[in-house]
């Protein structure tokens, strides 16, 4: 039998203790007394050096049904903390569930004792124990914290942070709101995961209907509607699988609050308002805009941007964006819909606080294509790193760096490899293709900050996003986390990482304690990330310093594919 290192099992035996505890009959929650619940407010910030957090179990209804959450200060989402770039916070995380818990501190660059992954940088915190974070703030910009125990997330336990500059920021405005976005569902983490594993498309009520296939046939013709629908059934696969959960269980909110309760931002004639846009959730890709009003892009994952104006902006599990919109005396609503279609969540910017401003209508699911299958659309992009136009428009590799070879396994748990993956950088992707309006691509973005004498890279590694659908099995290079070997860094080095995604699934891929520097096609302008959401048949590569010693977590922030797609990388 394989050896599983010490880290690894203690990772793996406190996600299946708390699925257990959280999943038993005899409830942990049960025997919680009545209460009056808690009142949930918009947003509450702390801000100073030092900090005191709970983690505690908090009775909510949210959805008209009494649920409990996991919270930070019996707050969902948790309190915004307000640092400083170059001071030294202490943050006391005091666990008061009967259970294990931990925090992360998303995108911040800290030693990696200090960043809060059980099983990795630490042991994670014991019921009834006090953890004192402490570390240097070395950057500024939008990030948030989360739970990086088994859950926890999924159940309430994030937050923003905002890190002020010590020097003055590239562009101005008079008011500053969080937009934070999650997912609620009533349903036991643990009940949704297991329903996943039984029918991976349990919550996908967006399947295609016989009425669909003759609308295929008026549109292609019977034999081109037939081979189309032969090919997916052969893969055993839906062209509509765009999310694993969706809204027939999840409720969307925005910094805490259901459409309904309406999170209202006020602003005064004249005012610029800054929006610092978070995705806090669990499983949910949101598409985001705000009907008639233009959002200037000035920073991605809380680093400046060369300013990009765009009426819509997919940010994918954990990203962040940070937006400048200038509002006329009237109301608008600021509208975030799930990648599939299946609802959506809004607030109002308003000069009126007591306004509700109309929502717009969700936009139609659009299905995949044979691109987001890996096959190919012979459609030109931008030069890359790397690359070379050819006369028919499409590219070719010149490989440039050296290969370090990692293992690969072909077996039941993969059931695709993508034959053609592109870059794809200025395609926004299924659902915001031809809508109509300017959408945001990864294409657009150049850092504000030069990397023109960055050191090239000295060799590449290549992550395949891999899995099996039918069976819920996600994995890396066909090798799921309990299976793997820690990936090797070597300290000082500059690596290249090309991730394939061989699903139909975006994956917002994470790497702990060293900045990722996406590749847009300037060289001169390195994109400067924490996550990087990877579309489904597509490629996509990223340079990375390796200028942190330590054990570092590598993995997709959905919380249901996390166990699987997931790497324990070893800085030495």
């Amino acid at each position: 039998m394989r050896n599983i290192s010490t880290s690894r099992r203690r990772f793996m035996q406190s996600t299946v203790a708390a699925t257990l505890l959280l999943g038993a009959k005899s409830n942990i929650f049960a025997d919680m007394q009545e209460r009056e619940l808690k009142k949930r407010i918009p947003e509450e910030r702390l801000e100073g050096n030092e900090f005191h957090l709970t983690l505690e179990r908090t009775a909510v209804n949210i959805t008209g049904k009494p649920s409990v959450a996991t919270t930070v200060n019996g707050m969902l989402p948790g309190p915004t903390l307000v640092w400083r770039e170059g001071e030294e916070v202490t943050i006391h995380v005091t666990n008061n569930l009967p259970v294990d818990g931990s925090i992360h501190w998303h995108g911040i660059i800290l030693p990696f004792e200090m960043d809060g992954v059980p099983g990795i940088s630490y042991p994670g915190i014991a019921p009834g124990e006090t953890f004192t974070y402490r570390f240097k703030v070395n950057q500024s910009g939008t990030y948030w914290y989360h739970s990086h125990t088994l859950y926890h997330e999924q159940t309430g336990m994030h937050g923003s942070i905002i890190v002020e500059p010590k020097e003055r920021e590239p562009f101005e405005y008079e008011r500053d709101y969080v937009v934070s976005l999650s997912d609620w569902s009533d349903e036991k983490p643990e009940a949704i995961f297991r329903k996943l594993k039984i029918s991976s498309d349990y919550y996908n009520f967006n399947q295609r209907t016989v009425g669909d296939f003759f609308e295929e046939v008026k549109e292609m013709g019977f034999v081109e509607a037939f081979k189309a629908r032969k090919m997916w059934n052969e893969m055993r696969m839906s062209d509509r699988d765009l999310s694993d959960v969706t809204g027939y269980t999840y409720t969307y909110l925005l910094n805490g609050l259901t459409d309904e309760e309406n999170w209202s931002g006020v602003f005064k004639k004249g005012e610029r308002v800054r929006l610092r846009l978070i995705n806090e959730s669990a499983m949910t890709n949101f598409d985001l805009r705000i009907p008639g009003l233009k959002m200037r892009v000035v920073a991605a994952d809380g680093n400046y941007v060369e300013p990009v104006e765009v009426d819509e902006i997919r940010i994918g599990v954990a990203e962040t964006y940070d937006v400048i919109v200038e509002p006329e005396e009237r109301a608008y609503c600021i509208f975030a819909q799930s990648i599939e279609r299946s609802g959506f969540v809004a607030g109002t910017l308003s000069p009126n606080p007591s306004d509700r401003a109309p929502r717009p209508l969700m936009d139609e699911p659009q299905p995949l294509t044979m691109a987001d299958m890996g096959m190919g659309d012979g459609s030109s992009m931008k030069m890359e790193m790397g690359m070379a136009h050819t006369k028919s428009g499409k590219m070719e590799m010149m490989q440039k760096w050296p290969i370090t070879p990692l293992p690969i396994k072909k077996g039941p748990g993969v059931t695709m490899w993508a034959k053609d993956p592109r870059y794809r950088l200025d395609d926004p992707g299924v659902g915001l293709r031809d809508n109509g309006r300017k959408v945001l691509t990864y294409g657009d973005l150049r850092g504000l900050r030069s990397t023109e004498d960055d050191p090239q890279p000295d060799r590449e590694i290549v992550l395949h996003l891999t899995g099996n659908m039918e069976r819920y099995i996600w994995s890396i290079n066909g090798i799921t986390y309990d299976e793997s070997d820690p990936l090797r860094f070597n300290y000082g080095e500059r690596l290249r990482i090309t991730f394939i995604n061989d699903t139909m699934m975006n994956h917002p891929m994470h790497l702990h304690g060293m900045w990722s520097d996406l590749e847009t096609g300037d060289d001169k302008r390195l994109v400067r990330k924490h996550t990087i959401l990877v579309q489904p048949g597509s490629k996509i590569s990223c340079r990375v310093t390796v200028d942190a010693k330590g054990a570092w977590a590598f993995h997709c922030h959905l919380i249901y594919h996390m166990m699987g797609m997931f790497r324990k990388v070893e800085v030495v």
